[in-house]
């Protein structure tokens, strides 16, 4: 793992000195045989173009060649970004549509990661941990092997104030939707955090806890057990 993003200075660092790009598609019509498009990923016929760069690069074609363009559609979706997001290509994990994994994230081996899940910069993700829909682990936030991180739950990172620890989660922990997990909070092997729940103070290995704030209402026991099963099936 790249350990100097788990330093808050350095990825501060990281961001202060990275390129700020704002990616642009834009779709257009026109007559294009004198247009320079260097710089631009190009793709289309002589009358039809999809073109892919900086909104600067679009900027000069639109304000150089303004005869040649006649009916545009602009799309962007970021303004001066400076982390990319995370390529995900040869991941081996299960990433659903619309999850957004920012670069220098850490997923781990059958991973499961749902709809709408948003995971930052320096977070790292466990072997066979399930990050449920609209679930967002924080910056440096680490989540150990075989978790359920439920539906809306929160887990703390932290870049600033920079002397603030990010959330620890151990393997085999189950947070319930909705949970908030604040910073510096530890959560222990096999513990339960219920639905809901606002964790401002370390859990213990096997607590089961609930509440805002939240309070260890007991152990796991069998009953508890089987309730919080892990199902191998869905990190197939």
């Amino acid at each position: 793992m790249e350990t100097f993003l788990q330093d808050p200075y350095a990825i501060a660092a990281y961001i202060k000195q990275a390129v700020k790009k704002t990616p642009a598609k834009l779709y257009a019509n026109g007559h294009f045989h004198q247009v320079d498009f260097s710089n631009c990923q190009v793709f289309g016929t002589e009358t039809s173009k999809i073109i892919f760069a900086d909104i600067t690069e679009i900027d000069r074609l639109l304000n150089n060649y303004p005869l040649a363009f006649q009916d545009t559609v602009l799309e962007v979706d970021r303004r001066n970004s400076a982390i990319e997001l995370l390529d995900i290509s040869h991941i081996n994990a299960r990433i659903e549509p619309n999850v957004t994994i920012r670069n220098h994230a850490v997923i781990g081996n059958q991973a499961v990661l749902m709809m709408g899940a948003v995971i930052n910069i320096g977070a790292v993700i466990g072997d066979e941990t399930m990050i449920d829909m609209n679930a967002v682990v924080g910056a440096r936030g680490t989540i150990g092997r075989r978790c359920h991180i439920g539906a809306g739950a929160v887990v703390a990172g932290v870049l600033e104030p920079p002397s603030k620890q990010p959330v620890i989660i151990e393997d085999d922990v189950l947070i319930g939707a909705n949970a908030v997990i604040l910073e510096g909070v530890r959560v222990g092997t096999g513990a339960v955090v219920a639905a809901g729940a606002i964790v401002t103070e370390d859990v213990p290995p096997l607590a089961v806890v609930a509440g805002s704030p939240a309070r260890i209402v007991k152990y796991k026991d069998e009953r508890t057990i089987s309730k919080t099963e892990i199902l191998d099936d869905l990190r197939k």
